[in-house]
């Protein structure tokens, strides 16, 4: 009986396109059709919301392979922002932040400052970003190169450059690990994963098998950054260009080169499962073990609530 169950299962099993995020107490599934955002309240309960999935009906152009990632990049960035400050309003936080400003009517000032606030803290993360991501690398391969021979070799200076890169990445990863909500939020990212395993391995969904899966998953978003910084590396080799602003310019103009090659890698090294997939998958698979964490059963709820909103009528059309 347990082997023909297996049977059962391995031929239902599938790779699918449906992809998460981990959010503020929940989390949100976005299926080829619809999707759907599962957040728990303050009173324990699950608050369910579904909205069309966004940029299903672009143009055949949009959906070109190495096109196609930059849309689906800006998508995720996008839709996903907007899920992360809906969350925070359905999970009670903005709530308990309006409870502790009860009492005082909020200035003119305020009121300014809050609207400001937004688009303030995008451009300075903005310029943070282009900041520790661009120009300290080629300012610390500037000074440690100097006049030497080394200074020429566009090779070792896109891979200091690239590697330096990787390590500032590591290292924003881990110190938001320290943080008690973002631990909470890797803990909603690893059942974000182990439900969508559940479902590709064609077992019911409920929580006594989502628990038993996997929390590292090939094809996740974390893997995708990483492939971005690698390919990046590649892509540096070939920009030989001395001059610190013209250099940043034209990094800056081949963003969608290496988007557009990241995600057509992820793609690939989702489809099958090879030593070269596996050499393709494991940094990211890697990375995971910080931006993922055993989730509890309660989240693993709001994972599975999430993914049953998101399943398509016809099996094939989630299909990776």
């Amino acid at each position: 009986m347990r082997a023909g169950r297996a049977e059962r299962i391995d031929e239902m099993a599938k790779m699918t396109s449906i992809g998460g995020q981990a959010l503020i107490e929940g989390i949100m599934m976005r299926g080829p059709e619809t999707s759907a955002m599962a957040v728990r309240n303050t009173s324990g309960e699950i608050i369910l919301e579904e909205c069309e999935t966004k940029g299903k009906d672009r143009p055949r152009f949009c959906k070109l392979p190495f096109v196609r990632g930059l849309f689906n990049m800006y998508d995720s960035l996008t839709f996903g922002y907007k899920c992360l400050m809906r969350s925070a309003e359905l999970s009670g936080l903005d709530e308990e932040e309006n409870k502790k400003k009860e009492g005082k009517a909020p200035s003119a000032w305020d009121r300014l400052f809050e609207k400001l606030l937004m688009p303030i803290a995008t451009v300075l993360a903005v310029v943070l970003a282009v900041a520790l991501f661009m120009y300290l690398p080629m300012q610390l391969w500037k000074w440690i190169a100097g006049n030497s021979g080394a200074a020429d070799n566009y090779f070792l200076r896109a891979c200091f450059e690239g590697v330096l890169r990787i390590l500032v990445f590591i290292a924003y990863v881990w110190a938001t690990s320290l943080m008690k909500d973002i631990r909470r939020t890797y803990m909603y990212h690893g059942a974000e994963h182990k439900t969508i395993f559940c479902y590709e391995a064609g077992l019911p969904l409920t929580v006594e098998n989502v628990r038993g899966q996997k929390r590292l998953h090939p094809r996740c978003g974390t893997s995708f950054l990483i492939l971005v910084l690698i390919v990046g590396i590649l892509v540096s080799m070939f920009i030989r260009i001395d001059s610190l602003p013209l250099r940043m310019a034209v990094k800056l103009l081949t963003l969608p080169i290496v988007v557009g090659v990241g995600y057509e890698l992820i793609k690939f090294a989702g489809r099958k499962n090879n030593l070269l997939t596996r050499i393709i998958s494991a940094p990211g698979m890697a990375l995971q073990r910080i931006t993922t964490r055993e989730p509890d059963d309660s989240m693993i709820e709001c994972a599975i609530a999430a993914m049953e909103k998101v399943i398509p009528s016809d099996g094939e059309s989630d299909r990776w």
